[in-house]
């Protein structure tokens, strides 16, 4: 079954700061993980008053199975990648593992 590693960046403290590292390291560092099948990027939209809702961005990593995605994280790439990530989570990060259902 497919599985992705989901990254969901909580808002950071300087969004201006986030956005230029995001788009400058964040997003070429997990292109290059190993096993890779699918990749997606993605900003959360605010509440419907403006506020912020508890999540700003997400990274999706997609991978064939759980024992892809299991070995990809223990790879150098992501040996860059998860640093980087904690780095720039200024507001908090949360990262899971989940298998993907088809209908």
């Amino acid at each position: 079954m497919p599985t992705k590693l989901t990254v969901i960046y909580d808002n950071p403290t300087d969004a201006e700061a986030f956005e230029e590292g995001y788009a400058r390291e964040q997003v070429a560092l997990a292109k290059k993980v190993p096993g890779l099948i699918r990749f997606e990027s993605s900003k959360v939209w605010p509440k419907e008053d403006g506020t912020p809702t508890p999540a700003y961005r997400m990274i999706d990593l997609y991978f064939d199975d759980y024992d892809s995605a299991s070995a990809a994280v223990a790879t150098p790439e992501a040996a860059l990648l998860f640093p980087s990530i904690f780095g720039l989570a200024t507001g908090g990060v949360r990262l899971l593992f989940s298998d993907t259902e088809e209908s």
